[in-house]
């Protein structure tokens, strides 16, 4: 059964969806199976796989609004292992359609629920906003990263963000629990980076990912050539960051001995 991790936080340009793209083609690099799901209108978790949104014929809006079955949606992308379901601007109008509909949080829960067990991990890049979209994301998932950049206002609507967790946590999926928060854009060259992630570990101790994802240029280019920066430049800042960050959280879930196992089952 895939392990099912939401990339959120209503706060933009903290790296969500470069990490959503980054963490996916990472553990699929790593030989883990994984499923990305485009969860923003803007689509681009879509684009930065290389995916031209005029060829896209179907999307994530219509397993949750036309029940149409993911796997007929699903697309395999350049890198083994990697597959995205994608997105499209639609996906804007299913926070309208979805309003009256009754058990309307648990939608894309049940969309998934044929493809659970095909992956092992489904990574879902969420919106910028804490809507409906967000809501479904996070109910249907086991955990959820929380991406902050190491800025001024790193802060800033995080408490909103957990309140939102927590009301999901108590109403909707009592098992959803916090990954980890992901301090991203750091610069070692500057004293205020460093005093943001002092400040957030103090407050959030154990909470904090170890992996720091650091201010890199690689990992900027790389949506323009529609590739993961693992595809763009395999030695780049980016790549080894989102490799430790993949070990790191496949260390926290103990499944390097599963997937060890695994090998040992299929060679012999």
């Amino acid at each position: 059964m895939a392990k099912v991790i939401a990339i959120a936080n209503q706060k933009g340009g903290v790296g969500k969806t470069t990490t959503a793209i980054n963490l996916a083609a990472s553990l699929a690099v790593l030989e883990y199976k994984t499923l990305l799901i485009d969860a923003d209108p803007q689509a681009n978790s879509t684009t930065g796989n290389g995916f031209d949104l005029k060829n896209i014929q179907l999307s994530l809006y219509d397993c949750m609004i036309n029940d149409t079955p993911a796997a007929q949606v699903i697309l395999e992308c350049e890198l083994p292992n990697l597959f995205l379901l994608p997105s499209q601007l639609d996906l804007v109008g299913a926070e309208i359609e979805l309003i009256n509909l009754t058990g309307r949080e648990y939608v894309l829960r049940k969309a998934l629920e044929a493809e659970i067990n095909n992956y092992d991990f489904i990574v879902i890049d969420c919106s910028p906003s804490l809507g409906l979209i967000t809501v479904n994301a996070l109910t249907a998932a086991d955990s959820v990263i929380i991406p902050v950049q190491c800025e001024y206002f790193a802060l800033e609507g995080l408490g909103k963000l957990l309140n939102t967790i927590k009301i999901v946590q108590s109403r909707l999926n009592s098992n959803l629990k916090i990954e980890g928060i992901l301090m991203t854009m750091y610069d070692g060259r500057l004293r205020l980076s460093n005093q943001v992630v002092e400040e957030i570990k103090n407050h959030f101790n154990n909470m904090v990912f170890n992996t720091i994802l650091h201010r890199n240029t690689k990992l900027g280019e790389a949506p323009s050539f529609g590739k993961p920066v693992l595809l763009y430049d395999a030695e780049s800042t980016g790549s080894i960051n989102y490799l430790n960050l993949a070990k790191e959280i496949l260390q926290k879930n103990n499944m390097t001995k599963i997937k060890s196992a695994k090998k040992i089952i299929e060679n012999n």
